[in-house]
């Protein structure tokens, strides 16, 4: 049995929110967001910030990297969205280099670890669908309520 779609607005909610919420660093921009991990500048000098609200946005982002995961696994129209949220929210938010990888690794962790359990869709996928949606949407308001400017 198939979940009924939630509306698009939540995808919004997820990088829309956190877009406008948190203050964006005043680093160089971000180059080609969401690449692999090895992509990114291996000599990087930059230390990761310490930001209070890069854990729940690290968090944020692996759901992301689960629904891009999921949303094509069930073959649905918005599969892309997700990516495409993931490099709005890290060009919003223009993380230094160090804070940019962590970020692209908790997307491409939360992909990976439906990739290598799940090969077709499956009512297990759509509730995983769902609670993700659900933690998404309530991440995304306490991190806009907590770290909102």
């Amino acid at each position: 049995m198939l979940l009924p779609r939630r509306p698009t607005l939540l995808p919004v909610l997820f990088a829309g929110l956190l877009a406008t919420a948190l203050p964006a660093h005043a680093q160089a921009p971000a180059e080609a967001p969401v690449a692999e991990e090895g992509e990114a500048a291996a000599t990087s000098p930059t230390r990761p910030s310490g930001a209070a609200f890069m854990q729940p946005l690290g968090r944020l982002s692996s759901i992301l990297g689960s629904m891009h995961f999921l949303r094509r696994l069930c073959e649905e129209e918005d599969a892309d969205l997700w990516r495409d949220k993931m490099n709005e929210l890290i060009a919003a938010q223009n993380p230094n280099e160090a804070d940019r990888r962590i970020l692209i690794s908790r997307f491409n962790g939360g992909y990976r670890a439906f990739e290598s359990t799940y090969r077709s869709c499956t009512p297990a996928a759509n509730v995983a669908i769902r609670r993700y949606l659900d933690e998404g949407e309530q991440l995304s308001r306490d991190i806009a309520a907590r770290y909102g400017n």
